[in-house]
């Protein structure tokens, strides 16, 4: 085959030429083919990766003892992959009744063994959102004291009004309201909007740089929880009984008075330190171990933004790495939220 006929071809059709001349010509090492078709070491090398990624080349076979390459027929390369992926399925699918075993040992007896007497918890996953929309309606109308609530995202349209109504309701009868959001939402003009008109029936609304989870607890008795805190959509779990229902409460309170009061946005700290609460979000889930990913999910920006904020931070602290920005921040207590002044 000569060069230019070679050259035409690009991708899949320069590897099945290799493949069917592999075939042709079966005790000739792979080398001696590719050479033979004028392939450069680079189109040589993709052709063999692609060959060995459909299985129709098993190049872990090749020794210097034997330096052709093990051809392997089409539907036996077929049978291979259905193979492994059936076996990838049964992986997977095993690992699901793991976890679903393990959910269910968790909300059932064994995390009721493991409370005090008087203290049970009741444990229900819910993957309705109807049914869950109607839990919410009910707890409107049994909360005694307090209802806190946390959004990672905004407030979808059709669910504003319902959420008025159920704040006029708790309110009316006496109950505190907490509302916690992602400061991101303030960017969006109907949620600025609905947070002023939760504002000005009593609810007290704050705004965080990092919002874990979606969350609603009422009266140290009720929770209700994602089963996967990275995924909105995810199963409901609700639970009643303070033995659990506290913990979450511990975490709640830890994000609000960490947040923002609505309406009383604050200007960047420069307090000895220089940095913005956002940085300092950042800062935190990166001591913690958090991936750059992650932390862009939680403060609801791109990953280019989270590279920006971890610059100004070195460049604030004095850093020339990541460690050493750690380390002075520990020093100075801007991982636990406690700015010292450091002295020589």
């Amino acid at each position: 085959m000569s060069k230019n006929a070679a050259g035409a071809r690009a991708g899949s059709d320069q590897a099945l030429t290799l493949y069917q001349a592999l075939r042709a010509t079966p005790a000739d090492p792979f080398e001696a083919v590719a050479r033979r078709l004028e392939l450069t070491d680079t189109e040589r090398e993709r052709c063999r990766d692609e060959l060995i990624a459909l299985g129709l080349l098993d190049h872990g076979r090749i020794t210097p003892e034997r330096p052709a390459p093990v051809v392997v027929a089409p539907d036996i390369a077929l049978l291979h992959l259905l193979q492994h992926e059936r076996d990838r399925l049964e992986n997977r699918l095993a690992e699901t009744s793991r976890a679903h075993t393990t959910l269910e040992t968790l909300a059932g007896p064994f995390l009721r063994a493991g409370l005090e007497p008087g203290s049970e918890v009741e444990v229900e996953i819910v993957d309705d959102p109807a049914q869950v929309r109607r839990e919410l309606a009910e707890l409107t109308d049994t909360v005694r004291e307090s209802v806190h609530s946390m959004l990672t995202g905004a407030v979808r349209r059709e669910e504003m009004a319902l959420e008025l109504e159920w704040d006029r309701r708790r309110v009316a009868r006496g109950v505190r309201v907490h509302a916690m959001y992602s400061q991101r939402v303030g960017a969006v003009p109907e949620m600025v909007q609905h947070l002023a008109e939760r504002t000005a029936l009593g609810v007290e609304v704050r705004l965080s740089p990092v919002v874990p989870m979606n969350m609603v607890l009422a009266d140290d008795n009720f929770a209700l929880l994602p089963t996967d805190p990275h995924d909105p959509e995810s199963a409901a779990i609700l639970a009643r009984g303070p033995g659990l229902v506290r913990s979450y409460r511990a975490l709640y309170g830890y994000c609000w008075h960490a947040a923002t009061p609505y309406g009383h946005e604050e200007p960047a700290e420069h307090g000895g330190d220089g940095l913005s609460e956002q940085q300092r979000a950042a800062l935190r889930m990166l001591a913690s171990g958090i991936k750059d990913e992650q932390v862009a999910r939680n403060l609801g920006v791109s990953l280019r933004t989270v590279s920006r904020l971890i610059s100004e931070v070195m460049q604030e602290l004095d850093a020339a790495s990541r460690f050493e920005a750690g380390v002075k921040a520990a020093r100075l207590g801007l991982l636990d939220g406690e700015t010292h002044k450091h002295t020589a």
